[in-house]
């Protein structure tokens, strides 16, 4: 400005200094000519000095100050792509570890953002950095550790998760987090206020919610909700994330959740409407159980009989009344005989299934229908077969089947405590310390009125009937048998026809010949009970009034199985009616509703006499050498041959010819 100001002056005097003098000029005129150049030059100099003052006085002050001292996020960058952190400190050594890598928390000024606009910047989270700081004695450095989080961006919905928090840091199993998100502008202490949340509640808290929250984009709160989830997974690894899935939550809040929670492989928890009621009993379970919560599949198995149309209809009307909200719903496939009666055929053709009153029906088609060819009545063999051929696990650990009996009728909390009590005893910390998932071969929802042959009532060990128990003795009226031990039953059936071929010729020996369950059950479940036997396996059945409100078999309805018809009784002992609906689960089980260890429970033998573990192991030792002894070839075996196989190699020997 000044260089621009001086050089007209010298442009003006050299101009000047080359004209010659006039001789008629005058002094006065001559004298006034600087003057005038004088006052030319101040005006200019004016009007450049406001035009400076303006443009420095209307400077944007808008647009954040950049701290380059930390990375920063930008909105168009994609959270869910993992980036290495780096190295997280061993937290046993007791020292403090280093400051999380989060974008730079400072202080947020009223006036470097419009009020009313909307804000679309870079996304900086000014109260995680001290939350998570705070929590490095909870292990968040380790991928497998005892955190789960509780996350909501609607206030609404943080009304409904904060109890059901508190609750599970009552039990003492997890370090509980909450974290709110979105665009919300209430304080902490005021959120916990208003709930009711007081110093009782021992949950940690975590202000996740970006700078500028309330001006933000829709588009800016969901990716800072990814972004938020990103830094608390590689701080605090939670084995599970709750939230509320009902229309109460953001829409953009779940859409965030989701693709973060699928990116870092955190499981995710959405829980419907009515959850604090309905699904209590999240609460009781550990991280370790909730960890494995989505990943767990359930199918239904249930194998149809001739002319037993009403049973069938019974019990599919119970399975479309039930509620499935604790997760997916689980494909059904109906074994059909190959005479279908017009009524069913008539009903499978309005069945829909998943239920339509279903909230999460994972796909639109989760039926299979399979109709048997063959014609007359199936063999023993050929009916255990056809009907384990109908389910093979994709996944031998987390895939799992429930079969049930077309007498039967379920209620509608029955997925609730299968899915509950699947987690506990599968994956729970303890289940997999003590080897739990070892020596359960099914969870029964019935307990039967009588023993496996049929031969005399059953009397619970406990006096009221009220305790769960443990029975070597399997169930198929509504029992889920887990993965690996329907992969073992598979390979035992399939070995015990292969033998059965070799001594065609020969009657054969009485350990195979005998049955011990009786007629009104499918021949399947005599292999079964070999199973338990000769591995030392459980089934865990429920307590009298627990299995009233779970399952009941209509005797009414009983027809025996296809392979023993008319030598089976006709008729079948039956539980009650199931009771009217409306109790939750919790309400149903004994005491508070928490689910007991297996050493807390009574323990049988497959004909009922109680005994204890160390003598179920002899039983089972026992019985596995008198099964190589009638198999044959099995006198000499090295130790190697004895170890337990899952492909039953250890029980079947190459026969002495």
């Amino acid at each position: 400005m000044g260089m621009m100001f001086f050089s007209h002056e010298e442009l003006g005097k050299k101009d000047d200094d080359h004209k010659p003098a006039k001789p008629h000029a005058r002094w006065s005129a001559a004298t006034g000519t600087p003057k005038n150049r004088m006052l030319k030059r101040l005006a200019i100099a004016f009007a450049l000095g406001v035009l400076v003052y303006l443009f420095i006085n209307n400077l944007p002050t808008d647009v954040p100050v950049r701290d380059r001292r930390r990375p920063v996020y930008h909105p168009e960058s994609d959270p869910s792509k993992p980036r290495a952190p780096g190295p997280m400190p061993k937290l046993s050594t007791g020292r403090k570890p280093p400051t999380p890598n989060l974008p730079p928390a400072r202080p947020v000024q009223p006036d470097t953002a419009p009020l009313h606009a909307v804000y679309n910047g870079p996304i900086v989270f000014p109260e995680l950095r001290s939350s998570l700081q705070a929590i490095y004695g909870t292990d968040g450095g380790s991928p497998v550790n005892k955190n789960v989080l509780y996350a909501a961006a609607s206030l609404k919905s943080a009304a409904l998760l904060l109890p059901m928090a508190c609750q599970m840091a009552q039990e003492l199993r997890n370090y509980v987090h909450f974290a709110l998100v979105g665009g919300s502008d209430i304080d902490l202490q005021e959120l916990r206020a208003v709930n009711g949340i007081d110093r009782s509640c021992q949950v940690i808290f975590h202000d996740a919610r970006p700078d500028f929250a309330g001006n933000s984009a829709t588009e800016r709160l969901r990716q800072s909700i990814a972004r938020a989830l990103y830094h608390i997974n590689v701080y605090m690894h939670p084995q599970a994330v709750i939230v509320d899935a009902s229309d109460l939550e953001e829409d953009y809040f779940l859409v965030g959740i989701r693709k973060q929670a699928a990116a870092s492989g955190i499981s995710l928890i959405e829980l419907p409407e009515q959850a604090h009621s309905k699904l209590a009993w999240v609460t009781k379970l550990d991280s370790s159980s909730l960890a494995a919560w989505d990943i767990i599949t359930i199918d239904i198995l249930i194998n149809a009989q001739p002319a037993a149309s009403g049973s069938l209809i019974h019990l599919l009307k119970s399975l479309s009344a039930a509620d499935f909200s604790a997760g997916l719903v689980p494909h059904l496939t109906i074994e059909l005989p190959h005479d279908v009666d017009h009524a069913t055929t008539e009903f499978l053709k309005t069945f829909q299934w998943p239920p339509a009153h279903s909230s999460r029906p994972s796909y639109p088609r989760q039926l299979t229908l399979r109709h048997r060819i063959p014609q007359g009545r199936l063999t023993e063999e050929e009916s255990s077969v056809r009907f384990i051929e109908s389910f093979w696990p994709s996944s031998p650990k987390y895939s799992h089947v429930l079969v049930l009996s077309p007498q039967a009728d379920v209620s509608s909390h029955f997925f609730h405590y299968l899915k509950y009590s699947a987690l506990h005893y599968l994956y729970s910390k303890a289940a997999i310390t003590q080897g739990w998932d070892s020596r359960l071969l099914s969870i029964s929802l019935d307990l039967p009125s009588t023993h496996l042959d049929g031969s005399k009532p059953f009397r619970s060990p406990s006096g009221d009937g009220a305790a769960p128990l443990l029975w070597q003795a399997p169930n198929s009226n509504a029992a889920l048998f887990t993965g690996q031990k329907w992969v073992e039953l598979h390979a035992l059936v399939s070995r015990m026809l292969e033998f059965q071929r070799t001594i065609t010729r020969a009657p054969l020996p009485p350990f195979f010949a005998d049955k011990l369950v009786s007629k009104r059950y499918p021949s399947w479940l005599e292999h079964a009970l070999k199973l338990s036997r000769a591995r030392g396996y459980w089934t865990l059945y429920p307590g009298e009034a627990a299995a009233r409100g779970l399952v009941t078999v209509h005797s009414e309805l009983y027809r025996a199985p296809e392979e023993y018809e008319g030598e089976a009784a006709r008729e079948m002992p039956g539980s009650a009616e199931l009771p009217a609906s409306g109790r939750t689960l919790l309400e149903s089980l004994p005491g508070d509703g928490g689910l007991l260890s297996f050493d807390e429970m009574p323990l049988l033998l497959w004909d009922g006499r109680a005994t204890d573990l160390s003598n179920l192991d002899g039983a089972a030792a026992a019985y596995a050498d008198e099964f190589r002894r009638a198999v044959g070839g099995c006198q000499a075996l090295a130790p190697e041959d004895l170890v337990v196989k899952a492909s039953m190699e250890d029980l079947f020997c190459v026969r002495d010819e």
